[in-house]
C-alpha cells in the first residue's frame, strides 16, 4: 500500500485553490495546473454567503483585511420596475475573484503547493490505479486527480460528459463598475429571457453580473446593443447602465452554461466546485458552494487517504465524496432550477415579484433554501 497519494488539481478557482490548502495544510503532496496567471479576473456574481467565514478564517483568509463588502439585504426587480426586499438572514459579503483568488493563491503557494500556471491541460489517462495528466509541455503522474475547471471545458469534451454535448441558451457578462447603489445590499433585476445581479464589492468597486439568453446577442448582434434594446427596458438597469463608470474596456464573457445535472465522477477524476454542478445565478450562492464541495472533498480525502491508498481505497473514497455532496448539494441545486423557472420570462417573473412582495415569509423560505449552514 502506497503512502498518502500525490494529489493533482485541475483548476485554480475557489474549489481548486481551496482543496489545495486543506490537503497540502494535511501534508499531501499536491500540485495544481491554471491555464492563466494570478491573480486574473473570471465571470462571477462575487458574493459571498457568510457560511464559508470560519472555512476561510482556518485558511488564513479574513474578507475585512481585503476591503469586502459587508451584505445583508435582497432586493429582486421585475422588468418592469416592481420590486421587493428582504433581508438576508445570515448575510454575506461581496468581493472580487481577481483579489479573494489571489489571497488564496498566495496562502496555497508558502504551503508548498506546486503550481503550474500558463499552461493548458490537454488530456487526462487513467491505468493501473495511476493517472498520466498532459499538457502541451509535458507529462504528470499523480494518484488522484481533482476536476476543478469550472463550468465548462474542453476537458468535459474529451472526456465525454454527456451535458457537453447539450446547448444551452445561456451567456453570462460581467463587469466592474463605480455607482451610488447601496453598499449593503445585492440586487437581482429581471429583464426579458435573464436577470443581473449587482452588489458591492472591494473599495469602491461594483459587481454588475447578467445572465441572458444568446438568442438576444444573435438578434441584436453586439452586447452593447443587446443591453441597450434588452436589459435597459428594466428603468433600475436602464439607470445603472446610463450613470455608472464602467472600469473595463470591455466585459468578461463566457458562453454556454449549462445547469445539467452532471455526474459527480468521470474517469476517478473527483469533479468538484461548478465542475461538478452549478446552482443558478439568481440564487447567488455559486462561490459558497465552490468552497464547501471543497471542504468535502478534502476532508475525506485526508480521513481515508492519510495512513495508505489504495484501488480499494479509491473505490471507498469515492462513494463517500458521492453520498456527502449529494446529501449537502442535490437540493440546494433542484431548488435553484426550480426558482430560475419563475425568472426570465416578463410574465412570470412580474407575476412572483409582485406576489412574494406581500409574502415575506415566503421569500426567505425560499432564500434558505438556497444557502446551507455554517461550515
Amino acid at each position: 500500500m502506497k503512502n498518502k497519494p500525490d494529489i493533482f488539481i485541475i483548476g485554480g478557482g475557489l474549489a481548486g485553490l481551496t482543496n489545495a490548502i486543506l490537503l497540502s495544510k494535511s501534508g499531501f503532496e499536491v500540485s495544481l495546473a491554471e491555464r492563466k496567471k494570478y491573480p486574473f479576473h473570471k465571470v462571477c456574481g462575487e458574493y459571498v454567503s457568510n457560511e464559508v467565514l470560519t472555512l476561510l478564517s482556518e485558511m488564513g483568509v479574513l474578507p475585512g483585511n481585503l476591503n469586502a463588502s459587508h451584505i445583508c439585504k435582497l432586493i429582486v426587480s421585475s422588468p418592469s420596475g416592481k420590486y421587493l426586499e428582504a433581508g438576508l438572514t445570515m448575510g454575506g459579503f461581496g468581493i472580487s475573484r481577481y483579489t479573494l483568488d489571489e489571497a488564496l493563491y498566495q496562502i496555497a503557494n508558502k504551503q508548498g503547493v506546486k503550481f503550474i500556471t500558463a499552461e493548458k491541460i490537454t488530456g487526462i489517462s487513467f491505468s493501473e490505479n495511476k493517472f498520466s495528466i498532459c499538457s502541451a509541455a509535458q507529462e504528470y503522474q499523480a494518484d488522484i486527480v481533482i476536476g476543478a475547471y469550472g463550468k465548462r471545458s474542453n476537458l468535459d469534451q474529451k472526456l465525454d460528459r454527456k451535458f457537453f454535448y447539450n446547448r444551452s441558451p445561456y451567456m453570462a457578462v460581467k463587469y466592474h463598475i463605480r455607482s451610488d447603489f447601496a453598499k449593503d445590499a445585492i440586487r437581482l433585476d429581471n429583464f426579458e429571457g435573464g436577470y443581473c445581479g449587482l452588489n458591492k464589492i472591494e473599495d469602491d468597486l461594483y459587481c454588475l453580473c447578467y445572465l441572458s439568453e444568446n438568442r438576444h446577442l444573435k438578434k441584436y448582434g453586439s452586447i452593447a446593443e443587446m443591453e441597450r434594446q434588452v436589459l435597459m427596458k428594466n428603468p433600475f438597469l436602464k439607470d445603472v447602465f446610463e450613470h455608472s463608470d464602467f472600469v473595463w474596456n470591455r466585459p468578461e464573457t463566457i458562453n454556454e452554461i449549462a445547469f445539467d445535472n452532471k455526474p459527480l465522477i468521470e474517469n476517478h477524476i473527483l469533479m468538484c466546485g461548478d465542475t461538478a454542478g452549478m446552482i443558478t445565478p439568481l440564487c447567488g450562492n455559486g462561490m459558497a458552494m465552490a468552497f464547501h464541495a471543497a471542504k468535502i472533498l478534502s476532508e475525506i480525502i485526508i480521513n481515508y487517504c492519510d495512513n495508505g491508498f489504495d484501488h480499494r481505497i479509491r473505490i471507498q473514497m469515492e462513494q463517500a465524496y458521492q453520498q456527502q455532496w449529494q446529501k449537502q448539494f442535490a437540493f440546494r441545486l433542484r431548488t435553484g432550477r426550480y426558482i430560475q423557472r419563475f425568472f426570465g420570462s416578463e410574465i412570470l417573473s412580474e407575476a412572483v415579484v409582485g406576489g412574494l412582495k406581500y409574502f415575506p415569509a415566503i421569500t426567505r423560505y425560499l432564500v434558505k433554501q438556497t444557502h446551507g449552514s455554517t461550515i
